[in-house]
């Protein structure tokens, strides 16, 4: 079939993709900018298309020749309204879709049986199933919390875990859930293109507490926990702990505890009868098997990877945009080059003044930024528009340059690059960081911080050249 993904560079849309090309079928896949999937395996076996959903005069032709479109777009990391900026994109996508596709596959998500008490994340997921079902013949998976390596329930959960032996939490976390891994997400979307429209159909797995989902992973990890649930609520506080001590930022971690207050469990009865060939991994299975991905360095896609409603910038030298640069000759190829400084951040660190760096993720934490706690998908690789620390890489060119762009909480844009210039024995190696300020306390924050920057910065570069030259002679990255 010919085939539309919307969402290509998810987490879902980058499992999903490959599957779809290994079963034979031709892809168009819809991004806003076309550079964020390059680097991936199928980047060159896809058609790409250039377009933006909440700007509808950019989808025109988007839908032509396509039989099926898979809808995997959600707005839960937008700076605005995530519930209207979902409406905006589905009546758009509904918009261009509407005279073409024969069948549109969604994932949405699992609705608690007291209407009533369905959180905002939910309902703006059930507002987008029902826009594109009025328009579109539509089977509409709705899935409770997905484990899988990189997901955003999986983190959740495993940085709880890991960082608070001992956790006092809210009554809700003996509240039922039905959680489902995300290789059984996955195998739901294929099937689904062997079926005319089915509608609504609930997805899910083995129903337990969020407390047992915690104290399951305890048990895959062999860790000791002890929870005392304490009869009080406070959905937002708990959003606010949990953006503090894992790396899911307040702004998910809110629409993500708000789903589970209410019990939400699915009814599978449908699923079982038209699917009889998928069932899903119990839940220990599921953890050990996201655990397992993850220590062989394999995880596929991350939670952090998708934009979301964030704006993308283009680094740009024009009036107004504050600019250091460094440079110094080291004496190896590029290549060796290239691989220090792409391997920075992470569990590897930023090569030096390490604790500031700490320090400034902590503060960046408590106003409601990342902070250092999305570290990086792989220890060495590199994609654009992926999570780094508190940073996304907006373009790497391999073996040659690296250009990431702030996501902490400063007045202005900022950016951090660097590239390995051959030159005649070794080459130059160029380190910028840029800041476009933001009105006058962009300019005092700037100043301010430029004598920090004159220490850090300068003490990176010599880190960068010097770890080169190990690499050059076989020694491996500090």
């Amino acid at each position: 079939m010919k085939i539309l993904v919307t969402g290509a560079t998810g987490y879902i849309g980058g499992r999903l993709i490959p599957q779809l090309l290994e079963a034979g079928h031709q892809l168009r896949v819809l991004v806003r900018d076309k550079t964020r999937i390059e680097g991936r395996q199928w980047s060159s076996l896809v058609e790409v298309f250039e377009g933006d959903l909440t700007k509808p005069e950019t989808l025109c032709g988007l839908c032509e020749g396509v039989e099926v479109g898979y809808y995997l777009v959600h707005s839960m990391l937008a700076d605005t309204d995530f519930a209207e900026a979902d409406r905006v994109c589905a009546q758009n996508f509904c918009q261009a879709a509407q005279p073409h596709l024969k069948l549109c596959i969604y994932l949405g998500g699992l609705l608690p049986r007291e209407l009533d008490k369905v959180s905002l994340h939910l309902s703006s997921r059930a507002e987008v199933g029902q826009t594109l079902s009025n328009s579109l013949p539509t089977t509409e998976f709705r899935a409770g919390p997905i484990i899988g390596s990189g997901s955003a329930s999986f983190e959740m959960v495993r940085y709880l875990t890991e960082r608070l032996p001992l956790m006092v939490a809210p009554k809700w976390v003996e509240n039922p859930v039905q959680p489902i891994n995300i290789r059984a997400v996955l195998e739901y979307l294929l099937a689904a293109l062997s079926q005319p429209a089915l509608g609504p159909i609930d997805i899910g797995g083995e129903v337990l507490t969020f407390r047992q989902m915690m104290l399951g992973y305890a048990e895959a990890r062999g860790l000791r926990r002890v929870i005392v649930p304490l009869p009080v609520l406070a959905p937002r506080l708990a959003a606010l702990w949990v953006g503090l001590v894992t790396p899911i930022p307040n702004s998910l971690a809110r629409p993500l505890v708000e789903g589970i207050v209410t019990p939400v469990l699915a009814n599978t009865d449908r699923a079982e009868e038209l699917f009889t060939e998928i069932v899903p991994l119990d839940y220990l299975s599921s953890v050990k098997q996201a655990l397992q991905r993850t220590q062989e360095r394999a995880v596929a896609t991350r939670w952090s990877n998708s934009l979301a409603g964030n704006s993308t910038f283009t680094l740009q030298d024009r009036e107004g945009l504050v600019r250091e640069v460094r440079s110094t000759f080291v004496p190896v190829d590029p290549e060796f080059v290239f691989t220090s400084f792409a391997a920075i951040g992470g569990q590897r660190g930023w090569l030096v003044w390490n604790w500031a760096w700490k320090i400034r993720g902590f503060f960046d934490q408590l106003v409601g930024g990342p902070g250092l706690r999305r570290g990086r998908r792989h220890p060495t690789e590199l994609l654009t528009g992926e999570a780094l620390d508190f940073w996304r890489v907006e373009r790497v060119e391999v073996g040659r340059s690296l250009v990431l762009r702030a996501e902490m909480k400063v007045p202005g844009r900022a950016w951090l690059s660097w590239e390995a210039q051959p030159k005649e024995g070794g080459c130059e190696l160029i380190q910028s960081a840029l800041f476009a300020p933001h009105g006058f306390w962009g300019f005092v924050y700037w100043y301010c911080m430029y004598p920090a920057h004159q220490v850090i910065f300068d003490s990176m570069c010599q880190a960068i050249a010097r770890d080169a030259i190990k690499l050059s002679q076989g020694q491996a990255l500090s």
